[in-house]
C-alpha cells in the first residue's frame, strides 16, 4: 500500500501558537541521537518549562504518549530520519493537532520531502517540519549538536521567541 496514493483529501489547518508559551513538550522517538537534539534544544531555550515524554520509533504513539505529549503548548517531534520513524512522527504530528495542540517535528534534510507529502496527503500541507541535516545515526554528540545548532533559529522564529 503507498501511504502517498492520489485521494480526495479535506485541507485542515494546523493550530496555531498562541504567545505566551508556557510549556513546550518534547517527543523523543528514541532514534539513535534524538535526545542529542532534544537536550540541545532545551538548553538554548530559556524561561520556558518542559515536559519530556517518549515513545518507540517505527511505531505510532499510544493514547497515554500522545496524552502526555499533549501536556505543553507545543510538542517538538524527533527524530525523523529514515522512512518508517518519519512516517510515524508526522502521523503522531497530526494527531496531536488534530486534538488541537501545535506540532514541530524535526527530520533530517533527506526525508523532508517524504515527510512533507504524507502531511499532505492527510490534509495538513502546512504542517511544521524542519529540516536537520542528513546523516545523524552513528555521529558523536558533538556533531549532533552542530547541526541542531543550525535549526535552533528557525525553532525560536516559529515560537517567536529571541
Amino acid at each position: 500500500m503507498n501511504p502517498l496514493a492520489e485521494s480526495k483529501v479535506n485541507i485542515l489547518g494546523i493550530n496555531e501558537i498562541a504567545p505566551p508559551i508556557h510549556k513546550i513538550s518534547f517527543f523523543n522517538n528514541t532514534k539513535p541521537n534524538a535526545e542529542i537534539i532534544i537536550q540541545t534544544i532545551y538548553a538554548h531555550l530559556n524561561g520556558i518549562e518542559f515536559i519530556l515524554s517518549e515513545k518507540p520509533a517505527g511505531a505510532p504513539a499510544s493514547q497515554q504518549e500522545l496524552k502526555t505529549a499533549d501536556k505543553g503548548d507545543i510538542v517538538i517531534l524527533a527524530l525523523g530520519d529514515c522512512g518508517s520513524c518519519v512516517t510515524w512522527l508526522i502521523l503522531d504530528a497530526i494527531r496531536l493537532e488534530k486534538k488541537g495542540t501545535a506540532t514541530i517535528s524535526i527530520c533530517s534534510d533527506k526525508f523532508s520531502s517524504f515527510a512533507r507529502k504524507l502531511a499532505q496527503r492527510y490534509g495538513f500541507k502546512d504542517l511544521r517540519i524542519i529540516e536537520i541535516s542528513h546523516p545523524l545515526a552513528g555521529l558523536k554528540k558533538e556533531e549532533v549538536e552542530h547541526k541542531t545548532l543550525s535549526i535552533i533559529p528557525k525553532i525560536k522564529n516559529i515560537l517567536n521567541i529571541s
